[in-house]
């Protein structure tokens, strides 16, 4: 019988299940390390924590460990893999940490498995981090999809994104399912002919934008083909790359990213060395407090998705 505790919260309705595991006896030298131990001798851990039926298909989770330099460290996974990096999760695990005792108001260093984030908890109880350098990929990338051709950037934000403004579609809940089917053509014909981020990086995010006053909103579709219910840390960051190297917003300024359910983030980049660095600020809710159950009886206790990619 294998036990391990959990908490669940959500940030602008994404949901993020942090998970402690520090009794698996992960080994590396660092995160991205420690990450790809996990996913080559727990993959059916992954799946127990975060697919039905303790969990969902749009379910996040994050595995945390100790750091190397810092007191916590993370991987972040979802219903099909690993993620290199998520923004809500970030968010949600201040507020988990704050919840705990372990993290207070003030400043805070969480290592990802692509670089060591800075987490400021405000007075407010308002979330901000620095998000890993972020920047473009590659501008006007066109994708056929049937008789049409839509365009888009490729943006890194921790994971790579193709960020799409003339797709024609609104961003509403009552277009999901139209919303869904020609992000995830964009992301199969992306695959299919070979485009991938500039160091080689399968583009597994998909985001469709509309620019409203003040910021924009969007549609992002994840990996394990769950749309995102916030506006998407990483998405965000990408977002914020484009706009900060097509000159159209400038170090500080801020920039409101909406999600399709309407929950928001706020954003700004600081140029560090050369670097785009994205900030992004938001609010996460702790929901559940809990202890998952691994019974050796059960023929469905590491979980399972219908997800085929």
């Amino acid at each position: 019988m294998q036990k391990f505790r959990a908490i669940d919260s959500h940030t602008g309705g994404e949901p993020t299940r942090v998970v402690f595991g520090e009794s698996l006896g992960l080994v590396g030298n660092s995160m991205a390390e420690i990450r790809a131990d996990f996913a080559s001798r727990f993959d059916d851990l992954r799946s127990a924590f975060v697919c039905e039926p303790r969990g969902s298909d749009i379910l996040v989770g994050a595995l945390l460990v100790p750091g190397f330099k810092a007191k916590w460290g993370v991987v972040f996974f979802n219903n099909v893999g690993m993620l290199n990096m998520c923004g809500h999760g970030t968010i949600g695990i201040a507020e988990t940490l704050l919840y705990m005792g372990e993290w207070g108001v003030g400043d805070h260093v969480l290592e990802t498995p692509v670089g060591d984030v800075a987490v400021r908890i405000n007075a407010d109880r308002t979330v901000e981090f620095a998000n890993v350098p972020s920047y473009v990929g590659a501008r006007g990338v066109e994708v056929k999809l049937g008789d049409r051709v839509v365009t888009g950037d490729v943006a890194w934000g921790g994971n790579w994104f193709y960020l799409c403004d003339d797709h024609g579609m609104d961003i509403d809940l009552g277009n999901l399912n139209e919303l869904t089917r020609v992000s995830e053509e964009i992301r199969r014909s992306l695959l299919s002919t070979g485009i991938r981020g500039s160091d080689g990086g399968e583009i597994d995010h998909i985001e469709l934008v509309v620019k409203q006053d003040g910021g924009a909103r969007n549609f992002v579709l994840c990996p394990g083909l769950a749309y995102d219910r916030s506006p998407c840390g990483t998405g965000t960051s990408a977002k914020l790359a484009c706009l900060f190297e097509n000159g159209k917003i400038q170090p500080g300024e801020v920039w409101r990213q909406e999600s399709v359910t309407g929950s928001a983030f706020e954003g700004w980049v600081e140029v560090v060395d050369g670097e785009c660095i994205p900030h992004i600020r938001g609010r996460a809710f702790v929901t559940a407090e809990t202890e998952l159950i691994l019974d050796p009886d059960d023929p469905l206790r590491f979980g399972f998705t219908g997800v085929r990619l």
